[in-house]
């Protein structure tokens, strides 16, 4: 008789509004029913499932991950650690979910599981940040904090809502950094605001912000910089610009890259997935593309999502 096949659940008991708790037995049920042995992992502090992964994960054939985007990222972060990869089923459980919005992952965790186990694998790029890994975004400047600073409690409550919220308090005073960013051969040397380097369709739960005709598997970053405005007309052409999603105003630089690199006089603080990437005044980051197998729902247009 074959061995039966091993997977490794990990999960984040406090991921948005602590829901897995009340799913847990058909979460499990629908792991379980394909056949495979689960080992169960409760995650208990900051860069847990970092150090799980790494440790462990060469013991299953497959592993499945419940949390919001940071947990994913450790996850990912922990894969990327390995030499031997194993494939990675996703059950968003956070507050904004981004990444499994790009997935078409159903927000619906007993739905998520059952695309878990029954899905289809999808080689996705995955960015490089330095000596770090990030699965969707690493971003500077304004907002960028508000997800590692904003109360667990308050995004329970309000949702991606939150993240506004307590960044509209910032506007006006926050301030803007100056770069010298190298891609495509190009050099741009301005001082901005925000800036995102991106492998999603979705960014804080809203849609269309990151570029047109996004891949998650084409090798390539998609850039976006916005400008430090220095009156209320170019701050409101920046407003409109991003609420309509059509990005053609000379304040915000976007672009696609396999390769960028920001410098900088002071230490900028990062955030990567949401969570605190570090401060740091040189940034190289490098796409690699299709460097890990997710499991999605077998009808999503992955290549162009």
């Amino acid at each position: 008789m074959k061995d039966q096949k091993k997977m490794l659940f990990i999960y984040n008991p406090h991921a948005g509004k602590a829901m897995i708790r009340q799913y847990m037995v058909d979460i499990l049920d629908k792991l379980s029913s394909t056949g495979y042995s689960v080992t169960v992992y409760a995650t208990k502090k900051q860069g847990d499932a970092i150090e799980k992964v790494v440790r462990d994960a060469g013991e299953y054939d497959f592993l499945v991950c419940s949390g919001g985007d940071g947990t994913l990222d450790e996850v990912v972060t922990g894969m990327m650690r390995r030499k031997k990869r194993i494939p990675v089923g996703y059950i968003p459980a956070g507050t904004t979910n981004d990444f499994a919005r790009s997935l078409s992952i159903p927000g619906n965790m007993i739905k998520a599981a059952e695309t878990a186990v029954k899905g289809t694998p999808f080689q996705t790029d995955i960015g490089a940040f330095n000596d770090d890994t990030f699965v969707y975004i690493a971003a500077f400047g304004i907002f960028t904090d508000v997800s590692y600073e904003t109360d667990q409690q308050m995004k329970n409550v309000l949702g991606h809502m939150a993240y506004i919220l307590e960044g509209a308090k910032r506007v006006g005073t926050y301030p803007s950094y100056r770069f010298s960013i190298r891609a495509n051969n190009m050099l741009i040397e301005d001082e901005f605001l925000y800036g995102m380097v991106t492998n999603s369709v979705s960014v804080g739960g809203f849609q269309n912000i990151t570029g047109e005709n996004v891949e998650l598997d084409d090798g390539l970053f998609e850039v976006t910089l916005i400008k430090k405005p220095s009156n209320v007309v170019e701050l409101n052409e920046i407003m409109v610009a991003l609420v309509s999603g059509r990005i053609n105003t000379h304040m915000i630089y976007c672009f696609k890259t396999p390769h960028i690199q920001f410098e900088s006089e002071q230490s900028v603080a990062w955030t990567l997935d949401g969570e605190f990437g570090g401060e740091h005044k040189s940034v190289t980051l490098h796409n690699k593309k299709r460097a890990l197998s997710l499991i999605v729902p077998p009808q999503a247009n992955k290549r162009k999502i």
